[in-house]
């Protein structure tokens, strides 16, 4: 198995050396899902054109991978994991909480692929303790990804699920709790492959729409 890993991580640096700069992506959206009982749970999307895909989350040298908490820290349930494939939602009824732990993904929620029929995803190169200890993750020569042929990486609805974060005494602003950024790369509608280096998010334009307008507002009651 540690042969196999191997030889794929070479096959996959040899890709982003090559990559082509032409790119689908549309930015970084998150979710919330509200308060779940163990800190305030988001969902990270990469939002692409229509009928791209992803096929890794990255970190390197010239684009570092970092997630981590504005101050806090992430929930981390002991029967889970650091990516979706161990998270066994078989186990929900009898461990409730494990459904809300944090751990990073390309497409699939669980072990089971849900909702796609089966989870491919590997990963190289991450050291996960600091994540799984509550903390950052971070990577400046890792990856977690799939194959260019593992239907979980297509974008559905315009996006692709990377990564679930529960944060321990979170706000319920996913935007402001989690902070950081990720290098990715897959292909366009077209097979060409495209990599984004050092992407981060921001609020949606709705948001800053009606942060710019608090703001107006407030300075016009200050007057």
């Amino acid at each position: 198995m540690k042969t196999t890993n191997v030889v794929l991580g070479a096959a996959f640096s040899l890709v982003i050396a090559g990559a082509a700069q032409a790119t689908p992506f549309q930015g970084i959206s998150i979710d919330s899902l509200g308060n779940t009982g163990n800190g305030e749970t988001y969902r990270m999307y990469v939002d692409l054109e229509a009928g791209a895909r992803l096929d890794a989350v990255f970190g390197n040298s010239v684009g570092g991978l970092s997630i981590d908490t504005n101050g806090m820290s992430f929930y981390q349930n002991a029967l889970g994991g650091p990516t979706s494939t161990a998270i066994n939602s078989a186990f929900f009824p009898l461990a409730p909480s494990l459904e809300w732990d944090s751990y990073v993904t390309i497409g699939a929620l669980y072990a089971d692929g849900t909702p796609f029929g089966n989870n491919a995803l590997l990963d190289i190169g991450i050291s996960w303790a600091s994540f799984e200890g509550g903390g950052e993750l971070a990577t400046d020569n890792g990856s977690w990804f799939v194959t260019p042929v593992d239907a979980q990486g297509e974008e559905q609805g315009g996006r692709v699920l990377i990564g679930q974060f529960t944060v321990i005494g979170g706000t319920g602003d996913g935007y402001t709790d989690l902070l950081g950024q990720i290098s990715i790369q897959g292909k366009d509608a077209d097979g060409v492959t495209f990599q984004e280096l050092g992407a981060t998010w921001v609020p949606a334009p709705g948001a800053i729409a009606l942060l710019g307008l608090a703001g107006v507002c407030g300075r016009r009651r200050r007057k």
